[in-house]
């Protein structure tokens, strides 16, 4: 198969869909890989890494979408490049949909097949190819929310770790899954004072058993939502409903109750934000102030640290790459039905239950399109 690796083009986006590494993996398989020059240069990978690995460069984006079979990027695509898309090519990458009904529309029109890696799922239930970012976000949201504290970013002037004599700073974590673990191990490494709400006991009793009484474990109730938001200085949101939006878990009413200069992260930006004041921001303009709450709602903040990232994400994205590549998306998805959970739009039908539910659209069941 030829697959086609187009640079990123969203906001301080420096991630790219495959390795030199990798298209070495690939390249040994038999595949041709098409790179688009300077792809990877950012973050390190020269066209020349890339061309040793069996790699041929183009010159533009419109080259790699009309030569490759499969599209392999990092981000959702934008407008351009949904329009460079057509029936019968692949593309595999991060869509969140749910929140994007124009992306869907575009992906619908162009006729491609699209399977996203935010839904793909493992025999545990788990979310193999969304771990890997989540691990970075949830651990960067302590980064930037102690920047966003400082009072030259407008915030209250609170030290996360505190000092002796001083008592450290409250942060909140709402949602124990893969970001909130790691949000909450990267605060209580700080010295902060670690609370972390979810609605699941059984995984309380987990980060209970993994972290010990350093970490404060709450039942997420509205009323202990509302205590616990209005007593913080950080509050990290970090839900996830795996296809759909995410939730409004902060009312714009709770933020009147907070200490001026306090700070949101909304680690769930990608699939519309768990707070009712977020709107998706950029690494260029990250932060804006409601009723004098710092918000943080960057949609792509791995992307900040992209070399990391883009490792990581390549070391889960892999095989499923050569699976796809090697096989054909047809009996790669109808042969493995986790992969199979990452097909979201196909032949401009949408094919993901929680997806169509988010956008209105009707579902069509992707075993009957394989006919498994």
């Amino acid at each position: 198969m030829r697959l086609g690796v187009p640079k990123e083009i969203k906001d301080h986006e420096y991630r790219v869909g495959l390795t030199p590494g990798s298209v070495r993996e690939l390249a040994a398989d038999g595949h041709e890989l098409l790179v688009q020059a300077g792809a990877g240069a950012e973050i390190g990978f020269s066209d020349e890494d890339y061309r040793a690995a069996g790699a041929t460069i183009a010159g533009s984006a419109e080259d790699v979408f009309a030569m490759a079979e499969m599209i392999v990027k990092v981000k959702e695509p934008q407008p351009t490049e949904c329009r460079r898309l057509r029936p019968g090519q692949l593309i595999f990458t991060y869509l969140h949909l749910a929140p994007d009904p124009e992306q869907a529309r575009l992906l619908m029109e162009s006729g491609c097949t699209a399977i996203a890696y935010e839904t793909v799922t493992d025999r545990q239930g788990r979310l193999p190819l969304l771990a890997p970012m989540s691990e970075i976000a949830g651990r960067m949201a302590i980064q930037v929310g102690a920047t966003a504290l400082h009072k030259s970013a407008g915030g209250s002037g609170v030290l996360l770790g505190g000092v002796p004599g001083v008592l450290p700073g409250k942060v909140l974590v709402i949602g124990g899954g893969v970001v909130g673990a790691n949000a909450a191990r990267m605060a209580m490494g700080l010295g902060a004072d670690v609370v972390i709400a979810d609605r699941s006991m059984p995984r309380l009793a987990q980060l209970d058993d993994q972290f010990g009484p350093r970490l404060k474990t709450v039942y997420a109730s509205a009323d202990a939502l509302d205590r616990l938001v209005a007593d913080a200085d950080l509050v990290i949101g970090a839900v996830l409903v795996v296809g759909a939006a995410a939730p409004k878990l902060v009312s714009r009413g709770q933020l009147g109750r907070m200490r001026r200069g306090s700070v949101l992260v909304d680690v769930a930006i990608d699939q519309g934000g768990c707070f009712e004041t977020s709107h998706a921001t950029t690494h260029s303009d990250p932060t804006y102030v409601v009723d004098g709450i710092v918000h943080y709602c960057v949609a792509n903040m791995p992307g900040a640290v992209a070399r990391t990232s883009t490792q990581a994400l390549n070391h889960a994205t892999l095989p499923f790459v050569q699976a796809l590549a090697g096989k054909g998306w047809r009996r790669a998805l109808a042969e493995d039905g986790h992969l199979r959970d990452g097909l979201n739009v196909h032949d401009g039908r949408i094919t993901h239950p929680a997806v169509a539910e988010a956008l209105g659209h009707p579902f069509h069941d992707p075993q009957a399109l394989l006919g498994v």
